[in-house]
């Protein structure tokens, strides 16, 4: 198999009245599979500015972005596919869920707070298996990006 670089995303754990936010992790139908909101990330920009910018792009929310929760990392080992997920507790500071709203890049088509309730039960299908935990849980320290001495 052929190496791949990593991929690197963030993604926010958005708690509003004690339920999770997630999307739809795949445009167009293909699959009921949710996820927690955000993205790969661009260089030359932090992580935080990172995660801001795809949430808001994916859910028209503005948010702060807090401490993280959780790193998680997948591979598809038929294409050497492999993510890293840097996850983050945020917090809404702005705007509001629009169901009309259209993500730039074509994935995100839908929305939605779940209760931890919701996520026990087995009806909805999410990734990873750890993000009831990583949500409702505490934290790990983060270093914020700082510029090399140039």
């Amino acid at each position: 198999m052929r190496y791949r670089p990593h991929r690197i995303a963030a993604r926010a754990l958005i708690l509003h009245e004690d339920r999770l936010l997630l999307v739809n992790a795949y445009g167009g139908g293909r699959s009921d599979l949710w996820c927690a909101p955000g993205g790969g990330l661009h260089p030359g920009q932090s992580i935080p500015d990172n995660l801001a910018r795809e949430v808001m792009e994916e859910t028209g929310l503005s948010v702060a972005i807090h401490a993280p929760a959780m790193v998680n990392e997948f591979h598809d080992p038929d294409t050497g596919f492999h993510q890293i997920d840097l996850f983050f507790h945020a917090t809404i500071t702005g705007g509001a869920l629009d169901p009309r709203r259209i993500d730039p890049e074509g994935i995100v088509t839908d929305r939605h707070f779940f209760s931890r309730d919701d996520l026990s039960s087995g009806r909805i299908r999410f990734k990873p298996d750890s993000l009831p935990a990583a949500a409702w849980g505490t934290a790990a320290l983060y270093d914020p990006l700082e510029r090399i001495v140039p």
